[in-house]
């Protein structure tokens, strides 16, 4: 006999809205709630922010301020910041419990894989750019500018850190949205591979808005990590569609 999949819930736009309101309030709640305790250590967690750049000062150098309410700022920011990392798993959470409704019940079982890997994909982009690709691009400027005296103010540090750690964070999450796209057989493999031209053009565009730097060196730390996540990605879209067509073969068999 012939298993019917329970269809997705059937949800109005205006229920869509408000659930989405819903979401964005918890994952804001949340993230407010983690800034109190991670003020406390905003000043420490701040030295470790400013090392890429730190480290290649000259001895006694300190990024310097240009208004009297500027470190207080700066520490505000720089608790947020961390609470987004730290709370990154529940948004997350509240990013599944939104697409949820639209799934088929067999679908829903993967919301442990789901949070897993886009907390995984996500801490490890911010990783790759705070130890390899920030320390790459603050010791290019540094050494580029070699012949001034620089006064690298705390307002234009931290913005150019929270483009790159933030921007390359979400670009990890390419393998996991894939994983989706192609269970929902809006994407396959062999779709990717034939339009990989466009994929590197995109990939360079994006390495060439998060990146500080025009030069094609600092843009490739990042492309290239982003192309083998792409071509990851085409794996992920290889075996599940496989996967959908030894189902549907059982489906038909089973009809």
């Amino acid at each position: 006999m012939k298993t019917v999949k329970k269809s997705p819930d059937n949800m109005t736009f205006l229920e869509h809205l408000g659930d989405l309101r819903k979401r964005i309030f918890l994952a804001f709640i949340s993230v407010i709630v983690a800034v109190i305790p991670c003020w406390f250590f905003a000043k420490d967690l701040f030295k470790i922010l400013a090392r890429p750049v730190t480290q290649f000062l000259p001895e006694g150098e300190k990024l310097v301020f240009t208004s009297l309410p500027g470190p207080f700022l700066l520490y505000m920011k720089t608790a947020f910041l961390a609470a987004v990392i730290f709370t990154s798993p529940f948004i997350f959470y509240q990013v599944w419990l939104f697409i949820a409704p639209g799934l088929y019940k067999k679908e829903k079982k993967y919301i442990f894989p789901f949070i897993s890997f886009t907390t995984i994909f996500f801490l490890s982009g911010a990783a790759f750019a705070y130890f390899i690709v920030f320390p790459w691009a603050c010791r290019f400027f540094l050494n580029l500018g070699s012949d001034f005296n620089p006064m690298i103010t705390i307002d234009q540090y931290f913005s150019l850190a929270l483009r790159m750690i933030l921007g390359i964070a979400l670009v990890f999450e390419l393998p996991t949205i894939i994983f989706f796209l192609a269970r929902m057989g809006i994407v396959t493999s062999k779709w990717m591979i034939k339009n990989f031209k466009y994929a590197v053009l995109a990939v360079y565009i994006i390495a060439a808005v998060i990146t500080p730097t025009p030069d094609m060196i600092n843009q490739s730390i990042v492309a290239v990590p982003m192309l083998i996540l792409y071509a990851f990605s085409i794996l992920i879209a290889f075996l599940v569609g496989k996967k959908k067509e030894k189902k549907n073969k059982k489906d038909d068999l089973a009809g």
